[in-house]
């Protein structure tokens, strides 16, 4: 096993709220994935609404007394820990032999990591100065400064896509999508090696508009390197009555076999790689 080359250290530390050790849905191999904490969207069915909000925050545990109310534990979970530079690539050192063994690496997460730029583009330089492979998971919703300052360390990057009509990315994620859909522009332009993902959210991004109108975007863009469906996962459920937040998007109904088929063919025109990821959504 090579040996870490002496690390750029910067003054320069973040907080994140995860770290997964050994992923292999996060990107190619084997990989260890960060989740920045602090996202600019307020998605109705995020799966991680401990990480949505910046800084460290004590959640309290809810718990069910009896059938007609819900009421606060005594306990409460932190979420989100400051974290060093250091500490993180002492962290990603102890896999470098996974990452080569599988042509794997790091998977930059959250939240949304551009929102800690500068923590970022730190951590991007480190591993990119030591051939460790690294990927940007994003919603797309940040300034292109932000992009272009990262563009040189970032091998890969995951690209979400969630409603085309902007009056409904407004009311479903809290934000407009018109940066959003022209940073992937032009990532595109700079020949960026992109995955898009796509969350399938029922009556929701999966409608037949909406899926019809992403149809007809990529069309238009080369270097798209595949695509990847999200159905909604139920069990993202838990944590908001875990935490005592509003599910929003009402009980949906889990997506079977059949379903998923179907929306997957909507793509076949675009011959590109199509999977379904079982198990995630965004």
């Amino acid at each position: 096993m090579r040996n870490i080359k002496e690390r750029q250290i910067l003054v320069s530390k973040g907080t994140i709220f995860d770290i997964k050790k050994f992923a292999v849905h996060d990107g190619p191999g084997i990989r260890t994935t960060i989740f920045f904490k602090g996202c600019p969207l307020d998605c109705w069915w995020c799966h991680n609404p401990e990480g949505r909000h910046t800084g460290i925050e004590k959640l309290p545990i809810q718990e069910n007394r009896n059938r007609s109310s819900i009421t606060a534990n005594k306990n409460a979970e932190t979420s989100g820990k400051e974290i060093t530079l250091t500490e993180i690539m002492r962290d990603i050192e102890k896999d470098l032999i996974f990452y080569e063994e599988s042509q794997g690496g790091v998977t930059f997460s959250g939240g949304e990591p551009l929102m800690q730029i500068d923590f970022l583009t730190s951590l991007l330089k480190n591993c990119h100065s030591n051939g460790i492979h690294t990927l940007v998971d994003t919603c797309g919703y940040a300034s292109w400064s932000c992009f272009e300052s990262i563009l040189p360390y970032t091998d890969m990057f995951y690209y979400d896509l969630k409603l085309i009509d902007d009056a409904e990315h407004i009311k479903y994620t809290g934000v407009s999508n018109k940066t959003i859909l022209s940073n992937l522009e032009k990532l595109v332009q700079h020949d960026q090696r992109i995955t898009i993902r796509i969350p399938l959210i029922p009556g929701i991004t999966d409608t037949d508009k909406n899926l019809k109108e992403i149809v007809k975007l990529l069309k238009k863009m080369n270097n798209i390197q595949s695509i990847m469906l999200l159905p909604y996962n139920k069990l993202g459920e838990d944590k908001y009555r875990r935490f005592g937040l509003p599910l929003r998007t009402g009980k949906l109904l889990a997506y079977d076999n059949g379903n998923l088929e179907a929306i997957k063919k909507r793509f076949d025109a675009l011959n590109l790689n199509i999977s379904i990821e079982s198990g995630h959504h965004e």
